[in-house]
This record gives structure tokens, sequence and C-alpha cells, in this order.
């Protein structure tokens, strides 16, 4: 298939496009050698991300704990770097109203999700739990809390499920319906599930018990509640929180990007983006199956190595739904996040 050919217009334009990005990078760099050579800044210190913006990221300095010490300040990126996420830990060096990012170090683990495009992201690092938030509004979508869960296995990050505005249970039947399921089928897997309302005197102080010296992510659909919690666990803090949408009862984006916040009595909180799909399209079939753990203690004992868990004679996978030992809605939510995959991966 032939190439289009651009117009003389187009063609200007884009070496236009293509000029000015290259001298900002051009410019950006010279700003970071000139605040390095100028000798005005301080010794190398331990430091934290806080949050990225461009080429830009916060960033504040931490004790041989890892707790903040200093308020957060912005910094420049020097060029031979890496691109860095919120949680990433790294050597800066600071004045008082600027600094620089001069290393850094290695990860323990990395969150990352394609973005619309298929383009995978890092979305944050060196984390201790993954706080998976789900609720009775907006409608909630098991599929997505399972591939939450998958995220966490691949990652060797340890989730926590929690169950938010449950203040909203006794409002029918339905409602408290929805909680026993999701503790049903997950507590018997061997996930932790946790309540949590801020509307009620203590409905945060299930979670809170969790939340102590982990550097803890919480993601979840839009509108679920995820910056109303971290609000209300973090009261000095100032968190824009919204509101679900009156006629579609969806979420509305208030997080634009993933922050950092340290968390009373050590620890720390990162707020990400609220978003309405989790695609699992860069991982192969083997992650899958390893991320769905009570399928994975089955799939084991299946006459065939390559068993799809469909059809095919010997599946103890689907012997043990027959026996009621599996979920049925766990095999149906893999086999649809397998149809998923991209590149011959299922």
């Amino acid at each position: 298939m032939n190439k289009r050919k651009l117009t003389r217009q187009q063609a200007w334009r884009i070496e236009k496009i293509q000029k000015e990005r290259l001298d900002r990078a051009t410019r950006h760099k010279a700003e970071v050698e000139e605040l390095i050579e100028s000798g005005s800044l301080g010794q190398e210190q331990a430091g934290r991300i806080v949050a990225r913006f461009g080429k830009q990221v916060e960033v504040v300095a931490v004790n041989h704990l890892g707790q903040p010490v200093t308020d957060p300040i912005r910094c420049h990126l020097r060029s031979n770097l890496s691109p860095l996420v919120t949680g990433d830990q790294v050597v800066f060096q600071a004045t008082d109203d600027a600094g620089v990012v001069t290393a850094h170090k290695p990860r323990r683990n990395i969150l990352e999700r394609p973005d619309p495009r298929g383009v995978i992201k890092a979305m944050a690092a060196n984390i201790d739990q993954l706080v998976i938030v789900t609720a009775l509004e907006p409608e909630p979508q098991p599929d997505m809390l399972d591939r939450y869960l998958v995220a966490t296995e691949v990652a060797n990050i340890a989730p926590l499920i929690v169950i938010n505005k449950v203040d909203l249970l006794r409002q029918s039947a339905t409602n408290r319906d929805f909680l026993m399921t999701i503790r049903d089928v997950y507590e018997v897997i061997g996930y932790k599930v946790v309540e949590a309302t801020t509307k009620q005197p203590g409905g945060l102080d299930e979670l809170s018990q969790y939340l102590t010296n982990k550097s803890s992510v919480f993601i979840g659909q839009s509108g679920v509640g995820k910056s109303s919690l971290v609000q209300t666990l973090l009261p000095d803090e100032k968190i824009r929180v919204g509101y679900l949408h009156q006629q579609t009862r969806l979420g509305r984006h208030t997080t634009s990007t993933a922050r950092l916040y340290s968390y009373k009595g050590g620890g720390s909180i990162i707020d990400s983006p609220g978003i309405r799909d989790f695609g699992l399209e860069q991982i192969s079939r083997t992650d899958v199956e390893q991320g769905f753990i009570d399928i994975r203690k089955f799939a084991h004992h299946c006459r065939f190595r390559d068993c799809r868990h469909r059809q095919e004679p010997g599946c103890a996978v689907t012997d043990a739904i027959q026996k009621g030992r599996l979920s049925k809605r766990r095999l149906e939510s893999f086999q649809r996040i397998l149809d998923t995959l991209t590149g011959g991966n299922a």
C-alpha cells in the first residue's frame, strides 16, 4: 500500500513541530547543566518522586527509613536518566526553590498499564500494596477487579480489596448481596477484603490498620471514592474530590496525575487517576494464569500442559467448578481476559 503523499504545507508543519520539540529539549538540557555548573546546588541527598509533570518532577528528601524530611521541591531531570514515575527513589541536589535529579535508584517493582493508544505506561514504583477500591456506585465491574489482581501478581505487589460506600448497604438486599458476593469469592481465594465509608464515624478504622508503614497505591474506577478516602485519611491535604454524574452515575476524573502523600505513623499513599478500563494486553497467557491464583492451583493438574480450560478432556479447572471448589464467574473472567490478549499470546 502506497504511503499518502504529504502536501508542502503538511510537510512544513511536521518539520516545524519537530524543530520546536528539539529546541525545547536542547533548552531544557542547557538549563539543567547551567544549574549544576553554577555551584548553587546543595549536596546530593536521597529523595523520592512525589509527582511528575512533563520534564519536571516534585521530590521530597527522605531519611534512612524512607520517610520525608522536607517539603516537596520542583526538580529538573538530567538528560541521561530513564523516565521516572511517582514513588521512584532518586538522588538529587537542590537550592531553596529548585533542584536537579542526578541519579535513579533501582526499583523494587513497578505498576504498568497500556494507555488508550496501547502504549505501556508506568503508573507508580516501589509499592508495598495496591489498594483496589470498588463500590456499589458506579456499577461494579468484577472483571476490572480481576484485572487489577492479575496486575498485582505479575508485579509482585500485595493487593487489598476495599469495598467503599458501605453506608449504602442498608438501602437494599441487593446491595447487601453484592458485599457478600465479593467476600465469598475473594476471601475464599485468600485475598484481604475490608469495608470502608467516609459517611460514618470510624468508617475507615479497618482500612487504616493496613496502611501504616506501607507504600500503598489507591486504584479503581472513576467515582468509586478513592480521592474521598485519601482526603479523609489525610485531612491536612488539599485533594480534589469528584462526584458521580446525576444521569449516568459514572465517575468523573478528578486526579490527573499519580501523587504521593505521607501517611501518619509512617508509610505513604499514592492517589492514582481514576480509570474506566485496565488493559492487560501487554502480558502473556502464562502471566494471566499465574495472576488467577485460584485457577493456577488446579491448572497444574490438567491432563494437557496447554489446556485452555474450555472443553478439553481431563481439565482439572472445569472439574473443580463442577465440584464447587472454584468460582465459575472467575473462570469466565479469566477467559474474557485471555480473549483480549494481542500478538497470539492467548
